[in-house]
């Protein structure tokens, strides 16, 4: 199971033929809204590429692909959240990516990822899930003044990757300007976690296996 941020959908696309006949995407376009309200899909800079956006690739099976309601931008990029059910292991996955500050550009000082994590938390609300991606905030805690628009539910009825014990909020660094953006959170036994630089982006992988047994 892969979540992907900032892909193209030709692209992506292409991939999963390489993969093989097993392997399924869910892909949704980031969209840009101007300021007569006119909405357009973001397309990749590489022609042919298609158009950006976020996606799941998945090994197994994707059913019940949702797209969840948040609040976006309403002049700026719209990126959003994608849920899906890996029906073989009974799984519910949802991966997003959440809008910086001064997304808004005719609104910058509006903030929206604190809805945007309550209706992602919201979304993964149960045990045998994962859920993260690109949240584009760092952890809460003493030194993030921006801690409030973190929602009860992640690192206590779901633990993240990266977290050591269950008070701790910390985790490695997954961005090269030394910040964590990256997060995936799940209320199934956590057997490992890894960051990794694969040298094709400015943000590391974040890797999770779980048992889901």
């Amino acid at each position: 199971m892969i979540f992907l941020q900032e892909t193209c959908g030709a692209e992506l696309e292409s991939v999963r033929r390489g993969l093989g006949g097993s392997w399924h995407t869910a892909f949704r376009a980031y969209s840009e809204r101007d300021a007569a309200g006119r909405t357009a899909p973001v397309r990749c800079d590489t022609p042919g590429a298609g158009t950006a956006g976020f996606a799941i690739l998945s090994a197994y099976p994707l059913s019940s692909v949702t797209a969840v309601a948040s609040q976006q931008p309403t002049v700026g990029v719209r990126r959003g959240i994608l849920c899906a059910t890996v029906t073989a292991h009974e799984l519910r996955v949802c991966t997003a990516h959440l809008s910086p500050r001064h997304s808004d550009a005719a609104h910058p000082a509006w903030e929206f990822r604190n809805d945007q994590l309550k209706a992602l938390a919201h979304a993964a609300d149960a045990r045998r899930t994962v859920y993260g991606g690109d949240l584009n905030v760092n952890p809460p805690g003493s030194r993030n003044p921006f801690s409030w628009v973190w929602p009860s539910g992640p690192y206590t009825d779901q633990r993240e990757c990266d977290q050591p014990s269950a008070s701790s909020r910390a985790g490695r660094d997954t961005h090269v300007s030394g910040h964590k953006f990256d997060y995936l959170f799940t209320g199934l036994p956590r057997v490992r976690c890894s960051v990794r630089d694969t040298g094709t982006s400015d943000h590391y992988a974040l890797l999770l296996r779980v048992r889901t047994g």
